[in-house]
């Protein structure tokens, strides 16, 4: 079985000779390697040894990885990948002058055909990461002399791994600024210095560099990264009447940035309480854009229609959710039956509950008080009853306040049978009932002439 072959499910399985010659590298020092995988008895093969040196013991021991290389070639030509591993390991490690040597023994080896963008990439990559931006710029300036061309794909590389690191978009817009006139950027330059400004929070920088991008290589609806971003620092910034005005002239264009701008900007019309402009953002990003929204982001703007009571267009959002691949949980569902609750629609309350049964979501204790009360208010005793039913049936905790609202609805509307069924089940779940609602139930009870009735109830509280 070659390396990294599939099984049947699709998973790759573990090739002996890898895990053969891993199990050397892990386990004698450097300068015993080549010894040790010499009496082995095994040899290698080309895809072997690639998936050797991409293993994490090759990155923790750079030395011994080196051993193996040079054991491996000895046997079999390694692949351009195989080289470009071994550079990579070398500068992950910081060992720049091996690296160099390697690069340089590409070149012989391969008569430049092994040397690639890909390798000064991660020549790029090592560099940076340890923060010498001088040295990567200056392995950028001599690809040349391994027969590549300096061009937008290498330059790439360089201001993304530079922007990598945190702060220091200016070193990698000051590199821009060098190469510009000898190296045509293109759309995906521009995207690497947005997204480095977005992430420092330089709005300034950003404009002037999104003007430069218009200028130089025009609009391009492909170019979704690079609005995003722009956008972004802008509404992040809380300048988002600018942001919205490059919105338009983008949508002129046909172009639009992606779904992280339009949740930022959604969050924030949200806590803002704009319904107008939440509905034409999120209109425009669906039907315009084509983006599909995400869980959080139905939800808030569900919230936010509740709040304002456009309850048919919470609805709506609801029912569209699942063609989206968006599923509704109880938050969502509670979120709705809150705002019916607010803005007193009992019958659409009462109606969605049953809905929300239908669907195996709960309601939250809370709205459970909240219905019980609006219910009664609306001279609905039994959609009270209901919900205090699924109370018990499944449970919701706490359940004082439904408790209490549910007594005082009942004994408002003289249902006292009821008052006494449902006083003893809250005495089997142990809510406690406040000294003064019990002596409303007395005075009711006495009343109607049912002494016996709450004697009864009273007894079972003494009892607790």
């Amino acid at each position: 079985m070659s390396a990294a072959a599939k099984s049947p499910d699709g998973e790759e399985e573990a090739n002996p000779r890898v895990e053969a010659f891993l199990e050397i590298l892990g386990r004698v020092s450097a300068g015993e390697v080549e010894a040790a995988l010499s009496s082995c008895g095994i040899g290698p093969t080309a895809e072997v040894a690639e998936q050797v040196l991409k293993s994490s013991i090759c990155y923790s021991r750079p030395k011994s990885a080196v051993r193996f290389f040079r054991w491996a070639g000895r046997t079999v030509a390694h692949t351009a990948y195989a080289w470009n591993l071994l550079v990579d390991i070398l500068g992950k490690a910081a060992m720049f002058d091996p690296m160099w040597d390697a690069v340089r023994s590409m070149k012989q080896e391969g008569a430049g055909d092994l040397v690639s963008i890909a390798t000064f990439a991660s020549i790029f990559s090592s560099y940076c990461s340890r923060g010498n931006l001088k040295e990567a710029t200056a392995a950028f300036d001599v690809m040349s002399h391994y027969g590549l061309k300096p061009d937008a794909v290498a330059l790439n590389s360089l201001l993304s791994a530079m922007c990598r690191t945190e702060g220091h978009a200016q070193d990698a817009q000051d590199m821009f600024e060098r190469t510009k006139t000898t190296v045509a950027p293109d759309a995906d330059t521009f995207a690497i210095l947005l997204e480095a400004w977005e992430k420092e929070g330089n709005a300034q920088r950003a404009k002037s560099t999104f003007g430069e991008m218009v200028i130089r290589v025009g609009w391009d609806g492909d170019n979704v990264p690079a609005y995003d971003s722009f956008l972004c620092t802008l509404v992040l910034r809380d300048q988002f009447e600018e942001a919205f005005k490059f919105l338009k002239v983008m949508r002129s264009k046909g172009c639009f940035p992606g779904i992280k701008f339009f949740a930022n900007a959604i969050d924030l019309i949200i806590r803002k309480g704009n319904f107008a402009n939440a509905v034409a953002i999120w209109n425009m990003m669906v039907s315009e854009a084509g983006l599909v929204p995400n869980f959080s982001m139905y939800n808030a703007m569900i919230g936010l229609c509740c709040n304002v009571g456009s309850m048919d267009y919470a609805l709506g959002m609801l029912d569209e959710m699942p063609l989206n691949g968006v599923f509704a949980n109880s938050v969502t569902y509670n979120v709705i039956l809150e705002g019916f609750l607010k803005h007193r629609k009992a019958r659409e309350a009462e109606s969605f509950l049953t809905e929300m049964s239908k669907n195996e979501q709960l309601p939250t204790a809370s709205n459970c008080a909240t219905a019980v009360s609006l219910f009664f208010k609306e001279f609905n005793p039994s959609a009270a009853i209901d919900v205090w039913h699924c109370i018990v049936e499944h449970h919701i905790t706490p359940a004082e306040d439904s408790a209490r609202e549910l007594i005082a609805g009942l004994l408002d509307f003289g249902r006292l049978t009821d008052v006494m069924n449902h006083a003893e089940e809250m005495i089997d779940m142990r809510i406690e009932l406040p000294q003064s609602m019990i002596d409303n139930m007395k005075r009711a009870f006495a009343k109607a002439g049912r002494h016996q009735s709450f004697d009864h109830i009273a007894r079972r509280l003494k009892r607790r």
